[in-house]
């Protein structure tokens, strides 16, 4: 696990707070090491991200602005990243995003999220607290 290899405690897991120096700086770590390759150095996700691949699944979203990652509780990001894509997809659906669960420690995913919601604007982050506050774990 990236934190521990470099010497450092990673933080207790809870839920990814943006305004958490200290996560936010793990996160960004974990991020370069695990996520940018697919979804970009700067959050930017791959080019047409919304259309179809040939096998049927899409390519990596943008978790900036542009994107729809703060669409979504925390709790429900927390077990993509933990559990794979094909946690919350349907049944058939080929989801290219891994399971991180044997990779990255729970504090280390929740850093994950802290960093990616620390970029986004005052607005988006407001109106993805309120899918916080109204949605339980496992709703999209």
């Amino acid at each position: 696990m990236l934190a521990y290899a470099q010497g450092q405690t990673a933080p207790p897991a809870s839920q990814a707070d943006p305004d958490h120096a200290e996560h936010v700086a793990l996160g960004q770590q974990v991020y370069a090491s695990f996520c940018s390759g697919c979804h970009g150095v700067n959050l930017e996700g791959q080019p047409n991200w919304r259309q179809r691949l040939p096998m049927g699944n899409f390519p990596a979203p943008p978790h900036d602005d542009t994107g729809h990652t703060w669409h979504h509780p925390d709790q429900w990001l927390f077990e993509v990243v933990k559990f794979g894509g094909k946690h919350h997809a349907p049944a058939r659906y080929r989801s290219a995003m891994p399971a991180y669960q044997e990779m990255l420690s729970d504090a280390e995913i929740w850093a994950v999220l802290a960093f990616i919601k620390s970029r986004w604007p005052a607005t988006i982050r407001a109106q993805q607290a309120q899918h916080n506050a109204g949605k339980r774990a496992g709703s999209p």
